[in-house]
């Protein structure tokens, strides 16, 4: 069995490098390799991952990168990167250090062992308010949260959670379409409307900041809420 993290990344010079260490620092239960998507960065972000790669290929780490020619989004390279994924099991990685990487071994154990096809890693499922979270923020996430289990009749704690871990054959079997951070609302969708289960495991988190380079916005979050419209209106 083999797991493929997918790590989109678009302007993370500051963090590229330590978060790709972190990753490959974990002890996996499995074979697994790392997918790059560059998100067309107009920093050094790319020529990090490039040398980083390049050091990699030689000491044998089975990691590739792709760059996309224009800033496509988050979801558009998510799936770019699930296209290219040779693993069984599939975890996405976001570029910054709000996650920790060894959560991952903890998160595809359920699927290894055949329990479960879907992951969640939920900020909030032993923790009220993870730390460095914005009270806006907070009240997000519990919104769009809250509308998911409403629309699709699910009991989840966190939807917009960047860990989360899938079947290959499962994830390659959705119609995914979401370009931008929308791909979370899309994807969980998806996932109740096929009944898939989603179980959660929870997870450390620490959150930053527009300052320290997080780029979701407002309008992100009303993208969020028609995706979920969107997607109980349709078959």
């Amino acid at each position: 069995m083999k797991l493929s993290i997918i790590i989109p990344t678009y302007n993370e010079q500051n963090t590229i490098k330590q978060l790709i260490d972190n990753v490959q620092s974990v002890e996996y239960p499995v074979t697994y390799e790392i997918i790059i998507i560059d998100d067309a960065s107009i920093d050094r972000t790319f020529e990090q991952e490039f040398l980083t790669v390049q050091k990699n290929i030689i000491s044998g780490v089975n990691i590739r990168i792709f760059k996309n020619r224009v800033n496509r989004g988050k979801g558009f390279s998510i799936r770019k990167g699930i296209k290219r994924a040779k693993g069984d099991i599939i975890i996405v990685q976001d570029a910054d250090l709000e996650y920790n990487p060894c959560e991952i071994p903890k998160l595809i154990e359920p699927i290894i062992s055949g329990e479960s096809e879907v992951v969640y890693g939920s900020r909030f499922l032993n923790k009220t308010y993870p730390d460095g979270m914005s009270v806006v923020c907070l009240v997000a996430n519990k919104i769009l949260t809250c509308l998911t289990n409403i629309l699709f009749r699910i009991n989840i704690t966190d939807m917009e959670t960047c860990y989360k871990a899938m079947s290959v054959d499962v994830v390659k079997s959705l119609r995914l379409r979401a370009n931008r951070f929308t791909f979370e609302p899309e994807i969980t969708a998806l996932f109740a409307k096929r009944k898939i289960k989603i179980k959660e495991i929870p997870i450390t988190y620490q959150a930053r900041t527009a300052k320290d380079g997080k780029k979701i916005k407002a309008k992100d979050f009303i993208f969020a809420v028609m995706m979920l419209l969107w997607q109980r209106i349709i078959k």
